[in-house]
């Protein structure tokens, strides 16, 4: 009987998690059984992906950058990838302000409603954190995203997640130094990176293996913690309105990869599925950074020299789905607490939410601080933004999980676009886990 395909496998395990989670809120202790027992599955799974997180930047990035032997390539996919990912965050904005200005969700929310979700989560420590981080990053001078990027402890930036920046400048200053030694002086070192950079694709092989229970873990621990249901058949029509801009985003990355790439836009779903599926049962780019990794560079044809950079840095600063939830959140709490906004106004967003996607961590809940960003350009009163953030924060977590979807599609059809463009999209060579199983057995 021939083995089901990995993203199959995925997708049944999230759909028997949501199936299980919705039993378990309906059994006496069933929260708490799925908390005890089978959240911790999920939570291995993504400590390990981000386990090999930092590794396979480090070791990827260097191999890439050394197998140029010109500095100047790395220079034009460099500007490409900035450019290009700048280019599709501002069209991911505008594209939810049109979307949120037609549509008027914030126009339909009653009174009653917005009583309701002010008294349940206005004064969470969750919202008031957000409020604090955001005010924390909004006083920092306008170049501190710079000072930001460059470490000053190698060893430290690699010891967390939230460092990813850092250890992508410090990887680079690395990889351009191996190249001006010269190839004979470099070579050991580049070896190193090498082997090191075949062991880590390795460990996401066999990680993937535990994907489909993992997944279903996490699913069920979402189901059995979501929030009172009347909040959220409340927030349908905002839901729908940010879920519609994202399937937008898509066809507009499909088109690009059509047009632009040359491939089948629904071959290159398929390819990119299973960190699709990760990104929405995690909620993180930079968990499913690993799998991005591996499916682009596998399974659609994009060179490590290309992937390697415009990977990295995309789940650092590559958040459409995120800038584009910012845009219709920001306009739906305006237009919920009748705050007016100006045309100058949605400029404002979105310069902005383009701007605080650049220094935004990859991690779940960073939409929500960007947010907080974001209403305080445009004069949002201070006093109601945590007013503002209990209007949306009963559907966050599901929202994170979609737009998690759209910055990978979105990491994954930049890297195909600036390979196609300098002549490094080649024919796909998916390898399996158990490919050397035969030389140790």
């Amino acid at each position: 009987m021939k083995k089901l395909a990995l993203h199959w496998q995925i997708l049944i395990g999230m759909l028997v998690g949501i199936l299980f989670g919705l039993t378990m809120t309906s059994v006496e202790g069933g929260s708490t059984f799925v908390g005890n027992w089978i959240k911790p599955l999920g939570t291995i799974f993504v400590k390990l992906l981000k386990l090999i997180a930092v590794p396979l930047i480090i070791a990827s990035l260097i191999k890439g950058i050394s197998d140029l032997k010109d500095i100047s390539k790395f220079k034009n996919i460099g500007f490409r990838t900035i450019g290009i990912y700048v280019g599709t965050t501002v069209i991911a904005i505008t594209l939810g302000l049109l979307l949120v200005n037609i549509v008027k969700p914030g126009d339909g929310i009653s009174e009653e409603t917005i009583n309701k979700l002010t008294e349940t989560y206005a004064n969470s420590g969750s919202v008031q954190a957000k409020i604090a981080e955001a005010t924390k990053q909004k006083s920092s001078g306008p170049l501190q995203f710079m000072v930001d990027m460059v470490p000053d402890n190698a060893i430290k930036a690699m010891g967390s997640n939230k460092s990813m920046l850092q250890v992508i400048f410090f990887t680079i200053f690395l990889g351009i130094s191996m190249l001006l030694i010269g190839e004979k002086k470099s070579d050991p070192l580049k070896k190193f990176f090498d082997s090191l950079n075949e062991v880590i694709l390795k460990m996401v092989d066999l990680i993937m293996l535990f994907a489909p229970y993992a997944v279903f873990a996490l699913l069920a621990n979402v189901v059995v913690s979501s929030n009172d249901p009347d909040l959220l058949l409340a927030l349908l029509k905002y839901a729908f309105t940010v879920v519609g801009g994202l399937l937008l985003m898509v066809v507009f990355y499909m088109i690009l990869v059509g047009l632009v790439v040359k491939k089948n836009p629904l071959w290159f779903l398929k390819q990119i599925s299973p960190a699709q599926l990760l990104a929405f049962s995690t909620s993180s780019s930079a968990a499913t950074l690993p799998v991005t990794m591996e499916r682009v560079e596998e399974h659609v044809g994009v060179d490590k020299e290309v992937s390697s950079f415009v990977l990295p840095v995309g789940a650092t600063i590559n958040m459409d789905g995120t800038s584009l939830y910012q845009a219709v959140a920001a306009v739906f709490i305006a237009q919920a607490l009748s705050f007016d906004l100006t045309f100058g106004d949605q400029l404002t967003i979105i310069l902005t939410a383009l701007l605080a996607s650049i220094g935004s961590a990859a991690v779940p809940g960073a939409g929500m601080v960007m947010l907080v960003i974001v209403l305080e350009a445009v004069g949002f009163p201070a006093d109601k933004l945590a007013i503002g953030l209990a209007l949306i924060f009963a559907v966050d977590r599901p929202l994170d999980m979609c737009r998690t979807v759209i910055n990978v599609t979105g990491d994954a059809t930049v890297a195909s676009l600036v390979a196609k463009s300098v002549g490094k999209l080649g024919t796909p060579k998916p390898k399996n886990w158990d490919d050397h199983y035969d030389e140790v057995k």
